[in-house]
Protein backbone atom coordinates (compact mmCIF):
# COMPACT_ATOMS: atom_id res chain seq x y z
CA UNK A 1 0.00 0.00 0.00
CA UNK A 2 1.77 3.23 -1.29
CA UNK A 3 1.36 6.75 -0.34
CA UNK A 4 0.93 6.66 3.44
CA UNK A 5 3.35 9.73 4.18
CA UNK A 6 3.38 10.81 0.43
CA UNK A 7 -0.58 11.39 0.73
CA UNK A 8 0.21 13.22 3.73
CA UNK A 9 3.04 15.42 2.38
CA UNK A 10 0.39 16.61 -0.34
CA UNK A 11 -2.53 17.12 0.95
CA UNK A 12 -4.61 19.78 -1.18
CA UNK A 13 -5.66 21.44 2.03
CA UNK A 14 -4.85 21.70 5.51
CA UNK A 15 -7.11 19.51 7.33
CA UNK A 16 -10.07 21.70 9.70
CA UNK A 17 -12.92 20.30 12.16
CA UNK A 18 -15.77 20.27 10.85
CA UNK A 19 -17.09 22.88 13.34
CA UNK A 20 -14.83 25.58 11.48
CA UNK A 21 -15.55 24.50 8.39
CA UNK A 22 -18.67 26.82 7.20
CA UNK A 23 -16.78 29.67 9.84
CA UNK A 24 -13.50 30.44 9.66
CA UNK A 25 -12.64 29.92 5.70
CA UNK A 26 -15.61 31.36 4.53
CA UNK A 27 -13.92 34.37 3.49
CA UNK A 28 -10.70 33.95 4.13
CA UNK A 29 -7.76 34.60 1.45
CA UNK A 30 -5.11 32.15 1.50
CA UNK A 31 -1.95 31.86 -0.24
CA UNK A 32 0.57 29.19 -1.67
CA UNK A 33 4.13 29.17 -1.47
CA UNK A 34 6.86 26.86 -2.61
CA UNK A 35 8.87 24.84 0.13
CA UNK A 36 12.86 25.04 -0.50
CA UNK A 37 12.82 22.07 -2.23
CA UNK A 38 10.02 23.28 -4.58
CA UNK A 39 7.46 21.33 -3.61
CA UNK A 40 3.64 23.70 -3.89
CA UNK A 41 2.36 24.17 -0.42
CA UNK A 42 -0.68 24.97 0.50
CA UNK A 43 -2.26 26.96 3.68
CA UNK A 44 -5.95 26.49 4.48
CA UNK A 45 -8.90 25.46 2.49
CA UNK A 46 -10.84 27.30 -0.30
CA UNK A 47 -14.29 29.10 -0.12
CA UNK A 48 -16.65 26.03 0.38
CA UNK A 49 -18.87 28.66 -1.79
CA UNK A 50 -16.97 29.20 -4.75
CA UNK A 51 -18.27 26.00 -6.45
CA UNK A 52 -21.89 25.92 -4.53
CA UNK A 53 -23.42 27.26 -7.66
CA UNK A 54 -21.85 25.07 -9.88
CA UNK A 55 -23.18 21.99 -7.59
CA UNK A 56 -26.66 23.12 -7.70
CA UNK A 57 -26.78 23.34 -11.47
CA UNK A 58 -25.44 20.20 -11.52
CA UNK A 59 -27.93 18.36 -9.38
CA UNK A 60 -30.71 19.45 -11.03
CA UNK A 61 -29.73 16.14 -13.41
CA UNK A 62 -30.43 14.57 -9.75
CA UNK A 63 -34.04 16.09 -8.87
CA UNK A 64 -34.88 15.19 -12.54
CA UNK A 65 -34.01 11.47 -12.01
CA UNK A 66 -36.07 11.63 -8.79
CA UNK A 67 -39.29 12.98 -10.44
CA UNK A 68 -39.15 10.86 -13.26
CA UNK A 69 -39.01 7.55 -10.70
CA UNK A 70 -42.15 8.54 -9.09
CA UNK A 71 -44.41 10.89 -11.99
CA UNK A 72 -46.29 7.66 -13.30
CA UNK A 73 -47.26 6.56 -9.74
CA UNK A 74 -50.47 8.69 -9.09
CA UNK A 75 -50.75 9.10 -13.43
CA UNK A 76 -51.15 5.77 -14.57
CA UNK A 77 -53.93 5.16 -14.06
CA UNK A 78 -55.72 8.14 -16.24
CA UNK A 79 -53.01 7.72 -18.43
CA UNK A 80 -54.38 4.00 -19.27
CA UNK A 81 -57.48 5.34 -19.70
CA UNK A 82 -56.80 8.41 -22.27
CA UNK A 83 -54.26 5.87 -24.19
CA UNK A 84 -56.73 2.78 -24.15
CA UNK A 85 -54.47 -0.13 -22.22
CA UNK A 86 -56.71 0.51 -18.98
CA UNK A 87 -56.92 -2.98 -17.46
CA UNK A 88 -53.91 -4.44 -18.99
CA UNK A 89 -50.84 -5.33 -16.56
CA UNK A 90 -48.30 -5.58 -19.27
CA UNK A 91 -48.86 -2.36 -20.60
CA UNK A 92 -48.60 -0.86 -17.42
CA UNK A 93 -45.94 -2.84 -16.63
CA UNK A 94 -43.81 -1.90 -20.14
CA UNK A 95 -44.46 2.31 -19.01
CA UNK A 96 -42.79 1.16 -15.63
CA UNK A 97 -39.75 -0.75 -16.83
CA UNK A 98 -39.03 0.26 -20.28
CA UNK A 99 -37.69 3.52 -18.31
CA UNK A 100 -35.40 1.72 -16.16
CA UNK A 101 -34.39 -0.29 -19.41
CA UNK A 102 -33.05 3.15 -20.73
CA UNK A 103 -31.52 3.92 -17.45
CA UNK A 104 -29.36 0.86 -17.82
CA UNK A 105 -28.48 1.84 -21.56
CA UNK A 106 -27.95 5.60 -20.26
CA UNK A 107 -25.97 3.93 -17.29
CA UNK A 108 -23.35 1.79 -19.58
CA UNK A 109 -22.66 4.48 -21.85
CA UNK A 110 -21.99 7.42 -19.41
CA UNK A 111 -18.24 6.67 -18.72
CA UNK A 112 -17.70 7.02 -21.71
CA UNK A 113 -19.67 9.92 -22.64
CA UNK A 114 -18.07 11.70 -19.42
CA UNK A 115 -14.50 11.00 -20.58
CA UNK A 116 -15.07 11.68 -24.68
CA UNK A 117 -17.02 15.24 -24.35
CA UNK A 118 -16.51 16.24 -20.60
CA UNK A 119 -18.40 16.00 -17.11
CA UNK A 120 -20.41 19.76 -18.83
CA UNK A 121 -21.42 18.69 -22.33
CA UNK A 122 -22.32 15.24 -20.51
CA UNK A 123 -24.94 17.11 -18.55
CA UNK A 124 -26.62 18.75 -21.59
CA UNK A 125 -26.53 15.12 -23.29
CA UNK A 126 -28.77 13.89 -20.24
CA UNK A 127 -31.29 16.51 -20.22
CA UNK A 128 -32.11 16.38 -24.32
CA UNK A 129 -33.42 12.98 -24.06
CA UNK A 130 -35.36 13.74 -21.22
CA UNK A 131 -37.01 17.31 -22.77
CA UNK A 132 -37.47 15.11 -25.51
CA UNK A 133 -38.78 11.49 -24.38
CA UNK A 134 -41.51 13.77 -21.58
CA UNK A 135 -42.37 15.97 -24.63
CA UNK A 136 -43.69 12.89 -26.35
CA UNK A 137 -44.75 11.43 -23.06
CA UNK A 138 -46.87 14.51 -22.93
CA UNK A 139 -48.04 14.99 -26.32
CA UNK A 140 -49.04 11.52 -26.95
CA UNK A 141 -52.06 9.66 -27.92
CA UNK A 142 -50.70 6.42 -28.64
CA UNK A 143 -49.23 3.67 -26.26
CA UNK A 144 -46.57 3.39 -28.76
CA UNK A 145 -45.05 6.23 -28.51
CA UNK A 146 -45.59 6.83 -24.58
CA UNK A 147 -43.24 3.97 -24.56
CA UNK A 148 -40.68 5.36 -27.04
CA UNK A 149 -40.71 8.99 -24.49
CA UNK A 150 -39.96 6.93 -21.47
CA UNK A 151 -37.73 5.07 -23.21
CA UNK A 152 -35.56 8.96 -24.33
CA UNK A 153 -35.81 9.99 -20.45
CA UNK A 154 -34.28 6.33 -19.09
CA UNK A 155 -31.53 7.26 -21.38
CA UNK A 156 -31.52 10.50 -19.59
CA UNK A 157 -31.96 8.88 -16.11
CA UNK A 158 -29.04 6.69 -16.83
CA UNK A 159 -26.37 9.22 -17.81
CA UNK A 160 -27.79 12.05 -15.07
CA UNK A 161 -26.39 10.16 -11.78
CA UNK A 162 -22.96 8.76 -13.18
CA UNK A 163 -22.18 12.51 -14.40
CA UNK A 164 -23.16 13.80 -10.89
CA UNK A 165 -21.49 12.09 -9.09
CA UNK A 166 -18.37 12.65 -11.17
CA UNK A 167 -18.62 16.23 -11.19
CA UNK A 168 -19.56 16.77 -7.49
CA UNK A 169 -16.36 14.94 -6.09
CA UNK A 170 -14.26 16.23 -8.62
CA UNK A 171 -15.07 19.97 -8.11
CA UNK A 172 -15.96 20.01 -4.53
CA UNK A 173 -13.43 20.91 -2.17
CA UNK A 174 -12.25 18.06 0.58
CA UNK A 175 -13.25 19.41 3.36
CA UNK A 176 -16.89 19.05 2.27
CA UNK A 177 -16.95 16.90 -0.85
CA UNK A 178 -19.36 14.83 1.53
CA UNK A 179 -21.58 17.73 2.48
CA UNK A 180 -21.73 18.51 -1.38
CA UNK A 181 -21.83 14.31 -2.36
CA UNK A 182 -25.06 14.48 0.04
CA UNK A 183 -26.79 17.12 -2.13
CA UNK A 184 -27.79 14.45 -4.81
CA UNK A 185 -29.48 12.46 -2.82
CA UNK A 186 -31.57 15.02 -1.69
CA UNK A 187 -31.98 16.74 -4.88
CA UNK A 188 -33.60 13.25 -5.77
CA UNK A 189 -35.70 13.10 -2.73
CA UNK A 190 -37.08 16.45 -3.60
CA UNK A 191 -37.71 15.17 -7.48
CA UNK A 192 -39.98 12.03 -6.15
CA UNK A 193 -41.43 13.98 -3.25
CA UNK A 194 -42.97 17.02 -6.26
CA UNK A 195 -43.64 14.26 -8.39
CA UNK A 196 -45.95 12.78 -6.10
CA UNK A 197 -47.43 16.07 -4.95
CA UNK A 198 -47.89 17.43 -8.80
CA UNK A 199 -49.32 14.18 -9.16
CA UNK A 200 -52.35 14.19 -6.93
CA UNK A 201 -55.03 15.85 -9.19
CA UNK A 202 -54.20 13.36 -12.07
CA UNK A 203 -57.19 10.83 -10.40
CA UNK A 204 -59.68 14.11 -10.43
CA UNK A 205 -58.67 16.24 -12.96
CA UNK A 206 -58.61 15.35 -17.09
CA UNK A 207 -55.61 15.06 -18.69
CA UNK A 208 -53.66 16.13 -15.34
CA UNK A 209 -51.02 12.86 -16.28
CA UNK A 210 -49.85 15.51 -19.51
CA UNK A 211 -49.24 18.34 -17.26
CA UNK A 212 -46.47 16.23 -15.41
CA UNK A 213 -44.89 15.44 -17.96
CA UNK A 214 -44.45 19.21 -19.33
CA UNK A 215 -43.42 20.32 -16.26
CA UNK A 216 -40.31 18.35 -16.11
CA UNK A 217 -39.28 19.59 -19.16
CA UNK A 218 -38.47 23.05 -17.34
CA UNK A 219 -35.86 21.84 -14.88
CA UNK A 220 -34.18 19.51 -17.94
CA UNK A 221 -34.06 22.66 -20.52
CA UNK A 222 -32.63 25.03 -17.32
CA UNK A 223 -30.10 22.17 -16.47
CA UNK A 224 -29.25 22.20 -20.22
CA UNK A 225 -28.83 25.91 -20.27
CA UNK A 226 -26.93 26.55 -17.61
CA UNK A 227 -24.58 24.15 -17.60
CA UNK A 228 -23.07 26.66 -20.35
CA UNK A 229 -22.44 28.94 -17.56
CA UNK A 230 -20.46 26.33 -15.14
CA UNK A 231 -17.04 25.34 -14.65
CA UNK A 232 -15.67 22.32 -16.59
CA UNK A 233 -14.23 19.31 -14.07
CA UNK A 234 -10.57 20.59 -13.94
CA UNK A 235 -9.49 16.61 -13.46
CA UNK A 236 -11.02 16.04 -16.54
CA UNK A 237 -8.96 18.81 -18.25
CA UNK A 238 -6.23 17.65 -17.21
CA UNK A 239 -6.40 14.31 -18.41
CA UNK A 240 -7.30 16.03 -21.48
CA UNK A 241 -3.89 18.22 -21.00
CA UNK A 242 -5.73 21.30 -21.16
CA UNK A 243 -3.89 22.67 -18.29
CA UNK A 244 -4.18 26.37 -19.07
CA UNK A 245 -8.50 26.08 -19.39
CA UNK A 246 -7.79 23.90 -16.15
CA UNK A 247 -6.26 26.77 -14.14
CA UNK A 248 -9.61 28.97 -15.12
CA UNK A 249 -11.62 26.71 -13.67
CA UNK A 250 -10.12 26.01 -10.82
CA UNK A 251 -10.20 29.65 -10.48
CA UNK A 252 -13.71 29.59 -10.44
CA UNK A 253 -13.85 26.99 -8.00
CA UNK A 254 -11.52 27.99 -5.84
CA UNK A 255 -9.59 31.02 -5.89
CA UNK A 256 -6.48 32.27 -7.69
CA UNK A 257 -4.52 31.69 -4.27
CA UNK A 258 -5.09 27.84 -4.48
CA UNK A 259 -4.76 26.82 -8.48
CA UNK A 260 -1.16 26.04 -8.79
CA UNK A 261 -0.83 23.79 -5.96
CA UNK A 262 -4.54 21.81 -7.18
CA UNK A 263 -2.82 21.85 -10.98
CA UNK A 264 0.49 20.17 -9.32
CA UNK A 265 -1.79 17.66 -7.25
CA UNK A 266 -3.85 16.40 -10.55
CA UNK A 267 -0.93 16.28 -12.62
CA UNK A 268 0.31 13.36 -10.50
CA UNK A 269 -2.31 11.24 -11.10
CA UNK A 270 -4.25 12.29 -14.07
CA UNK A 271 -1.98 11.77 -16.80
CA UNK A 272 -2.82 13.57 -20.25
CA UNK A 273 -4.28 11.03 -22.84
CA UNK A 274 -4.19 7.87 -20.57
CA UNK A 275 -8.20 8.35 -20.70
CA UNK A 276 -8.59 7.18 -23.88
CA UNK A 277 -6.80 3.75 -23.61
CA UNK A 278 -8.59 2.65 -20.84
CA UNK A 279 -10.26 -0.54 -22.10
CA UNK A 280 -12.74 -2.14 -20.32
CA UNK A 281 -11.25 -5.49 -19.37
CA UNK A 282 -8.70 -3.42 -17.20
CA UNK A 283 -12.02 -2.81 -15.05
CA UNK A 284 -12.43 -6.34 -14.16
CA UNK A 285 -9.07 -7.81 -13.52
CA UNK A 286 -5.55 -6.53 -12.70
CA UNK A 287 -4.88 -3.45 -10.73
CA UNK A 288 -7.80 -1.85 -10.84
CA UNK A 289 -10.09 -4.98 -9.93
CA UNK A 290 -10.55 -4.30 -6.14
CA UNK A 291 -12.37 -1.20 -6.40
CA UNK A 292 -14.23 -1.61 -9.15
CA UNK A 293 -15.36 -4.60 -6.64
CA UNK A 294 -15.57 -2.88 -3.86
CA UNK A 295 -17.78 -0.26 -5.85
CA UNK A 296 -20.04 -2.97 -7.74
CA UNK A 297 -20.45 -4.90 -4.09
CA UNK A 298 -22.25 -1.98 -3.08
CA UNK A 299 -24.11 -1.04 -4.97
CA UNK A 300 -25.67 -4.45 -5.81
CA UNK A 301 -25.72 -4.33 -1.67
CA UNK A 302 -27.95 -1.42 -1.63
CA UNK A 303 -30.41 -3.38 -4.12
CA UNK A 304 -30.52 -6.63 -1.98
CA UNK A 305 -31.39 -4.75 1.01
CA UNK A 306 -34.42 -4.53 -0.42
CA UNK A 307 -35.34 -0.69 -0.75
CA UNK A 308 -36.96 -1.28 -3.65
CA UNK A 309 -39.43 -3.68 -2.69
CA UNK A 310 -39.65 -1.58 1.03
CA UNK A 311 -41.28 1.47 -1.24
CA UNK A 312 -43.37 -0.79 -3.25
CA UNK A 313 -44.90 -2.67 -0.53
CA UNK A 314 -45.06 0.59 1.86
CA UNK A 315 -48.77 1.46 0.20
CA UNK A 316 -50.02 -2.11 1.41
CA UNK A 317 -47.95 -1.51 4.35
CA UNK A 318 -50.30 1.85 5.25
CA UNK A 319 -53.63 1.19 3.74
CA UNK A 320 -53.63 -1.96 6.12
CA UNK A 321 -53.57 0.94 8.86
CA UNK A 322 -56.29 3.24 7.48
CA UNK A 323 -53.38 5.88 5.98
CA UNK A 324 -54.71 7.30 2.53
CA UNK A 325 -52.28 6.00 -0.40
CA UNK A 326 -51.40 9.99 -0.96
CA UNK A 327 -50.58 10.33 2.71
CA UNK A 328 -48.09 7.38 2.52
CA UNK A 329 -46.47 7.80 0.12
CA UNK A 330 -45.90 11.96 1.19
CA UNK A 331 -44.98 10.30 4.62
CA UNK A 332 -42.18 8.00 3.23
CA UNK A 333 -40.81 10.86 0.79
CA UNK A 334 -40.89 13.29 3.83
CA UNK A 335 -38.61 10.43 5.78
CA UNK A 336 -36.77 10.06 2.94
CA UNK A 337 -35.57 13.57 2.76
CA UNK A 338 -35.30 14.42 6.30
CA UNK A 339 -33.03 11.51 6.75
CA UNK A 340 -30.86 12.79 3.70
CA UNK A 341 -30.55 16.28 5.19
CA UNK A 342 -29.28 14.29 8.08
CA UNK A 343 -26.87 12.36 6.09
CA UNK A 344 -25.77 15.57 4.52
CA UNK A 345 -24.72 17.36 8.09
CA UNK A 346 -23.15 13.64 9.46
CA UNK A 347 -21.07 13.11 5.78
CA UNK A 348 -17.89 14.99 6.43
CA UNK A 349 -18.31 14.64 10.76
CA UNK A 350 -19.13 10.94 10.82
CA UNK A 351 -17.72 9.94 7.60
CA UNK A 352 -18.78 7.47 4.79
CA UNK A 353 -18.25 4.19 6.54
CA UNK A 354 -19.68 5.10 9.85
CA UNK A 355 -22.75 6.50 7.93
CA UNK A 356 -22.81 2.87 5.77
CA UNK A 357 -22.39 0.36 8.61
CA UNK A 358 -25.16 2.16 10.88
CA UNK A 359 -27.30 2.45 7.94
CA UNK A 360 -27.54 -0.96 7.17
CA UNK A 361 -27.22 -2.03 10.89
CA UNK A 362 -30.64 0.47 10.87
CA UNK A 363 -32.12 -1.04 7.84
CA UNK A 364 -31.60 -4.82 9.07
CA UNK A 365 -33.32 -4.29 12.82
CA UNK A 366 -36.02 -2.83 10.54
CA UNK A 367 -36.53 -5.51 8.24
CA UNK A 368 -36.52 -7.32 11.93
CA UNK A 369 -39.56 -5.69 12.64
CA UNK A 370 -40.68 -6.67 9.64
CA UNK A 371 -40.52 -10.48 10.09
CA UNK A 372 -41.90 -10.38 13.52
CA UNK A 373 -44.94 -8.28 12.43
CA UNK A 374 -45.77 -11.46 10.11
CA UNK A 375 -45.19 -13.53 12.58
CA UNK A 376 -48.34 -15.09 14.13
CA UNK A 377 -47.00 -15.04 17.69
CA UNK A 378 -47.30 -10.90 17.84
CA UNK A 379 -50.59 -9.73 19.27
CA UNK A 380 -52.86 -8.23 16.01
CA UNK A 381 -53.03 -4.47 17.82
CA UNK A 382 -48.66 -4.95 17.74
CA UNK A 383 -48.79 -5.73 13.57
CA UNK A 384 -49.82 -2.37 12.51
CA UNK A 385 -47.28 -0.56 14.89
CA UNK A 386 -44.57 -2.73 13.86
CA UNK A 387 -45.49 -2.93 10.03
CA UNK A 388 -45.52 0.99 10.09
CA UNK A 389 -42.54 1.75 12.53
CA UNK A 390 -40.55 -1.02 10.50
CA UNK A 391 -41.24 0.63 7.05
CA UNK A 392 -40.44 4.45 8.46
CA UNK A 393 -37.46 2.77 10.36
CA UNK A 394 -36.11 1.43 7.03
CA UNK A 395 -36.74 4.63 5.07
CA UNK A 396 -35.29 6.40 7.53
CA UNK A 397 -31.53 4.31 8.18
CA UNK A 398 -31.17 3.82 3.89
CA UNK A 399 -31.21 7.64 3.84
CA UNK A 400 -28.68 8.14 6.69
CA UNK A 401 -26.08 6.07 4.57
CA UNK A 402 -26.81 3.27 1.96
CA UNK A 403 -28.95 5.45 0.07
CA UNK A 404 -26.39 8.54 -0.43
CA UNK A 405 -23.12 7.26 0.31
CA UNK A 406 -22.72 4.53 -2.40
CA UNK A 407 -22.15 6.91 -5.34
CA UNK A 408 -20.17 9.51 -3.54
CA UNK A 409 -17.60 7.05 -1.83
CA UNK A 410 -17.83 5.45 -5.82
CA UNK A 411 -16.70 8.72 -7.37
CA UNK A 412 -14.00 9.41 -4.73
CA UNK A 413 -12.42 5.86 -4.81
CA UNK A 414 -12.14 5.28 -8.12
CA UNK A 415 -8.60 6.35 -9.56
CA UNK A 416 -8.75 9.63 -12.13
CA UNK A 417 -7.77 6.96 -15.32
CA UNK A 418 -10.75 4.78 -14.79
CA UNK A 419 -13.56 7.21 -12.49
CA UNK A 420 -16.00 7.90 -15.15
CA UNK A 421 -15.72 4.17 -17.25
CA UNK A 422 -16.00 2.29 -13.29
CA UNK A 423 -18.90 4.07 -12.52
CA UNK A 424 -20.44 3.78 -15.61
CA UNK A 425 -20.31 -0.34 -15.14
CA UNK A 426 -21.12 -0.06 -11.32
CA UNK A 427 -24.14 1.82 -12.34
CA UNK A 428 -24.90 -0.70 -15.08
CA UNK A 429 -24.82 -3.26 -12.07
CA UNK A 430 -27.10 -1.06 -9.81
CA UNK A 431 -29.47 -0.85 -12.69
CA UNK A 432 -29.40 -4.88 -13.32
CA UNK A 433 -29.65 -5.71 -9.72
CA UNK A 434 -32.46 -3.21 -9.41
CA UNK A 435 -34.44 -4.97 -12.45
CA UNK A 436 -34.26 -8.07 -10.62
CA UNK A 437 -35.14 -7.16 -7.79
CA UNK A 438 -38.43 -5.87 -9.03
CA UNK A 439 -38.79 -8.59 -10.98
CA UNK A 440 -38.51 -11.39 -8.80
CA UNK A 441 -40.08 -9.48 -4.91
CA UNK A 442 -43.97 -10.07 -6.21
CA UNK A 443 -43.38 -13.65 -6.83
CA UNK A 444 -41.26 -14.66 -3.83
CA UNK A 445 -43.40 -12.45 -1.99
CA UNK A 446 -46.50 -14.58 -3.04
CA UNK A 447 -44.73 -18.34 -2.83
CA UNK A 448 -42.73 -17.44 0.72
CA UNK A 449 -44.58 -15.11 2.26
CA UNK A 450 -43.76 -11.69 3.98
CA UNK A 451 -41.75 -13.47 7.06
CA UNK A 452 -38.94 -15.06 4.82
CA UNK A 453 -38.52 -12.38 1.92
CA UNK A 454 -38.18 -9.87 5.12
CA UNK A 455 -35.89 -12.26 6.66
CA UNK A 456 -33.69 -12.62 2.92
CA UNK A 457 -33.15 -8.65 3.12
CA UNK A 458 -32.12 -9.18 6.58
CA UNK A 459 -29.75 -11.37 6.10
CA UNK A 460 -28.18 -8.92 3.32
CA UNK A 461 -28.58 -5.85 5.48
CA UNK A 462 -26.22 -7.57 7.69
CA UNK A 463 -24.32 -9.32 5.12
CA UNK A 464 -23.43 -5.21 3.60
CA UNK A 465 -22.19 -4.33 7.25
CA UNK A 466 -19.88 -6.85 7.57
CA UNK A 467 -18.27 -6.42 3.73
CA UNK A 468 -18.39 -2.33 4.68
CA UNK A 469 -16.07 -2.92 7.68
CA UNK A 470 -13.34 -5.23 6.00
CA UNK A 471 -13.64 -3.12 2.85
CA UNK A 472 -14.11 0.00 2.71
CA UNK A 473 -11.87 2.80 3.23
CA UNK A 474 -12.81 6.48 5.05
CA UNK A 475 -12.27 9.07 2.16
CA UNK A 476 -13.87 12.06 5.06
CA UNK A 477 -11.10 14.48 4.05
CA UNK A 478 -9.26 13.34 1.95
CA UNK A 479 -8.07 14.64 -1.53
CA UNK A 480 -9.02 12.58 -4.34
CA UNK A 481 -5.00 12.32 -4.82
CA UNK A 482 -4.43 11.27 -1.62
CA UNK A 483 -6.95 8.42 -1.42
CA UNK A 484 -5.50 7.51 -5.02
CA UNK A 485 -2.15 6.92 -3.46
CA UNK A 486 -3.52 4.79 -0.59
CA UNK A 487 -5.95 2.71 -2.48
CA UNK A 488 -3.45 1.87 -5.83
CA UNK A 489 -1.12 -0.47 -5.65
CA UNK A 490 2.42 0.60 -7.43
CA UNK A 491 2.35 -2.54 -9.70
Amino acid sequence: MRGGGLADAYSMYKRASTKDQFTDYEDREENIDRTETGVWKEIGNPSWKRPLPHILVAIISSLLFGYHLGVVNDTLESMSLDLDFSGSTLAEGLVVSTCLGGALLGSIFSGWIADGVGRRRGFQLCALPMIIGASMSAATSTLGVMLLGRLFVGIGMGLGPAVAALYVAEVSPAFVRGTYGSFTQIATCLGLLGSLLIGIPAKDTAGWWRVCFWISTIPAALLAVLMEFCAESPHWLVKRGRIDLAEEELEKLMGASHVKYAIAEMSKTDKGDEVDNVRFGELLYGRHFKVVFIGSTLFALQQLSGINAVFYFSSTVFKKAGVPTDTANTCVGIVNLTGSIIAMMLMDRLGRKVLLIGSFLGMAVATGLQVAAASSFIPSFAVLYLSVGGTLLYVLAFSLGAGPVPSLLLSEIFPGRIRAKAMALCMAAHWVINFLVGLLFLPMLEHLGPQIVYAVFAGFCLFAVAFVKKNVVETKGKTLQEIEFALLPSH
